[in-house]
């Protein structure tokens, strides 16, 4: 991705985030950034607590890390949702370094990719031709990271509600 291209992204997700607070929408929403690492490019999404993607795109690793504080400027983000495989360690030590207020959580990412391509398939269903091909033979038209992103997400939200972190009583 060029630095164009980069550009790009930020517009979208600052006029995305300003028309969403200027309207209400966004007001006392706390916000997820889920984040696939790849090799040569990374899946990146804003989740709001009702597990809506207002923002999701693949971007070039030498991008990621503008645009994941770009997004984190415009969005209140509550935890950065980090996918546990391909250079996740070295991710997670440059977003504890350049955001350190946003704690980091790693997340278990496998077999995301195939639940990704499922759910392209499910939110883009195939026209004519494609209807024949089986769907696990498909291929979606364009790389997919981004919903790899929001899957982590859900994947984080769903562990909450089979394991709601420890409350105090309170006190008598």
């Amino acid at each position: 991705m060029d630095k164009r291209c980069c550009k790009l992204v930020v517009r979208a997700v600052t006029r995305t985030a300003s028309r969403r607070t200027s309207d209400g929408e966004a007001r006392g929403n706390m916000y997820y950034l889920g984040f696939d690492p790849g090799r040569d490019k990374c899946g990146v999404a804003i989740v709001d607590d009702h597990g809506h993607p207002p923002v999701h795109e693949v971007i070039a690793v030498d991008q990621a890390l503008t645009v994941v504080e770009t997004l984190c400027q415009h969005y209140p983000v509550r935890l950065i949702v980090l996918g546990d495989q391909t250079g996740s360690k070295a991710w997670q030590k440059q977003f504890q370094g350049a955001l350190p207020e946003i704690p980091v959580q790693r997340v278990d990412e496998r077999f995301s990719s195939l639940e990704a391509r499922d759910r392209y398939w499910q939110l883009h269903p195939p026209q004519g031709l494609q209807k024949l091909i089986p769907q696990g033979m498909r291929t979606p038209p364009r790389p997919i990271d981004d919903l790899v992103a929001i899957i982590l997400v859900e994947r984080y939200l769903k562990s909450l509600e089979s394991n709601p972190p420890a409350t105090t009583p309170p006190e008598s």
